[in-house]
């Protein structure tokens, strides 16, 4: 967690005045332990929000000028707090000024503006969620510092539809979800088109998550995730024949599947149609191993995730799998699998706390003999969603 005393220190020196007045409020990065890529096809995701993420400092000002800064960045800068504008040149900024944006959209008038100063922990680019964090505590702090209520699953909506909207990001709400309604040691059961959730106690005992960041920019997510989408679509079409009322491959059971999918004509769409159904599948299967506290049976859902990623779905690339394979042999690995849209990002793991300090220096080595690139590992806790520290 953040040093708060130095990050007030940072805020008076970038705002000045006295510290009268600030608050200061948390959101987590999130890992989805299993069920990737069945949020947009209506199944089942499992995420769960790590103890590190985004702190958010803020204080009321006395005029409607809303000033956005970062420890993680230089620039810094003071905009009318209406209108609020998309522009490319704002970068990070964008995220914070799409919620504005959102909430006044909403009717949630604000009678002042607000100094805020974020301070992120989650590496950029590593698919753990860092635009959920901000959008999510910055949605929470103004609806706390005005008075408004703070509903944690509206505050996951409309993030959600600001990063859509305001940002033209096509994600999915797992993200926000997760960020906003996560619980220390608990993960989250998240049907994500009604979003019906279960918080499901996540008691790993010694064993520990491990996240390996592959430092691969992620730059072909964009594209094969709109593609994979399509794949997706055009799967629920063929499979009308047999199931005219179904919207979404997530509607379709996996036995009813396998009896049908030859009804898909085209091999790599049913490829991603069989991975989309199984996944699901996993994750239903992976509760009920946890409640019978068998984590080794969760690891093994985890490698068949991972594989299918791999083979069905195909959206792991070079650098996740060499990480996997690296992962899996060391001892004391129960599972491993990539996390999040794939084509770099990250990997989680469970591993034996025993054997930590083995799993780093033994998977960094091969990752960068296998890539040329240096791997960052993070040992994670499951900690809470949004929250106000101070």
């Amino acid at each position: 967690m953040a040093n708060i005393h130095e990050l007030t220190q940072r805020f008076l020196q970038v705002y000045g005045e006295s510290s009268e007045g600030i608050s200061v409020f948390h959101a987590p990065g999130r890992v989805n332990l299993i069920g990737e890529h069945t949020d947009y096809n209506g199944g089942y995701v499992f995420p769960a929000a790590l103890t590190f993420g985004t702190t958010l400092l803020i204080r009321k000002r006395s005029d409607d000028l809303l000033g956005l800064a970062s420890t993680n960045f230089s620039e810094h800068k003071h905009l009318p707090i209406q209108p609020i504008v998309y522009d490319e040149a704002d970068d990070w900024m964008n995220y914070p000024k799409g919620i504005v944006n959102e909430l006044q959209q909403r009717g949630r008038k604000f009678e002042s503006g607000f100094d805020l100063l974020f301070h992120g922990e989650i590496p950029n680019g590593s698919g753990l969620s860092s635009s959920a964090s901000i959008e999510v505590v910055t949605a929470y702090a103004l609806l706390t510092m005005a008075g408004y209520e703070t509903d944690t699953v509206d505050i996951a909506l409309l993030s959600q539809k600001s990063e859509n909207e305001f940002n033209g990001v096509q994600c999915g709400i797992m993200d926000q979800f997760a960020v906003a309604n996560g619980k220390k040691d608990h993960a989250i059961l998240l049907m994500c088109d009604t979003l019906e959730y279960e918080l499901i106690p996540f008691d790993s005992g010694s064993y520990k998550l491990v996240i390996g960041n592959t430092n691969k920019r992620r730059g072909l997510v964009d594209s094969k995730y709109n593609e994979r989408r399509s794949q997706c679509e055009q799967a629920v079409q063929d499979l009308k024949a047999a199931f005219p009322d179904v919207a979404l491959l997530g509607q379709i059971s996996l036995e009813d599947f396998n009896a049908n999918q030859h009804l898909i004509k085209d091999e790599t769409v049913r490829k991603r149609a069989q991975h989309v159904v199984e996944e699901i599948d996993r994750v239903v299967r992976s509760i009920a191993v946890l409640r019978a506290n068998d984590l080794a049976a969760f690891g093994e859902l985890m490698n068949g995730s991972h594989d299918s990623l791999r083979d069905l779905y195909e959206v792991t690339g070079e650098e996740l799998d060499a990480m996997v394979d690296a992962a899996r042999a060391v001892p004391g690995v129960l599972g491993s699998r990539m996390t999040g849209a794939g084509f770099g990002g990250c990997t989680v793991s469970l591993v034996h706390e025993d054997s930590i300090e083995r799993f780093k220096e033994e998977v960094g080595r091969k990752y960068k003999e296998a890539t040329g690139l240096t791997a960052d590992f993070y040992v994670c806790k499951i900690g809470n969603g949004v929250e106000q520290l101070s």
